[in-house]
């Protein structure tokens, strides 16, 4: 007796998937890099740049291979998140360039547009999470990812240590490496 084979994956849907892996666990290290050496280095920056590269992308990509389809909001917080982390990759490179030594000093000296982007980051996750979780997307990777948006949020909102945000981005994190992984290994219809 033949067995049917499954259909491969679609090449953007492996992309996306390792992507939503590869780039949020690469970020993670860098924070850990930052934490244990109490501040920036340059190959820690330019690892995070590396990790920031693909970041802008990885909603939309996400939005563009997962069924069912997201409302329109799941787009515009696709295109939110993808904005701040555009800007983001950018602030990589300017500690690069400016010899910034701690994220602290980045943060003081980036100030509001900073801060801006941070809330477009924490905004545009949340309407991204909220329509995918409506649309019936697996819940425990977007409740992940909203509450370390939520973590971050709060955590900003009452000045924490940083080690603290290291706290609430692994938490985003690990949400966005759990929808990749869900791309790579399961299939739409079973995770509905």
């Amino acid at each position: 007796m033949m067995t049917q084979r499954s259909t491969p994956l679609p090449h953007l849907n492996i992309a996306v998937g390792v992507a939503a892996v590869l780039a949020p666990a690469l970020h993670s290290i860098t924070d850990a890099l930052e934490w244990y050496h109490g501040g920036f280095s340059i190959g820690q920056l330019w690892l995070n740049y590396v990790a920031f590269l693909p970041m802008p992308w990885l909603l939309l990509g996400l939005y563009a291979v997962r069924e069912p389809r997201l409302s329109v909001w799941g787009l515009v917080g696709a295109l939110l998140h993808g904005v701040a982390f555009t800007y983001f990759a950018h602030t990589s490179l300017y500690a690069i360039a400016e010899h910034v030594p701690t994220y602290e000093a980045l943060w003081s000296r980036l100030g509001t547009l900073y801060t801006a982007h941070g809330a477009c980051m924490v905004i545009g996750g949340l309407l991204f999470a909220g329509s995918a979780l409506r649309a019936g997307w697996p819940r425990w990777p977007l409740l992940l990812f909203a509450s370390g948006l939520a973590m971050n949020l709060a955590l900003t909102l009452v000045l924490a240590p940083d080690i603290l945000q290291t706290v609430g981005t692994a938490t985003r994190n690990l949400g966005l490496i759990a929808m990749g992984y869900d791309v790579l290994f399961k299939p739409a219809s079973a995770v509905a």
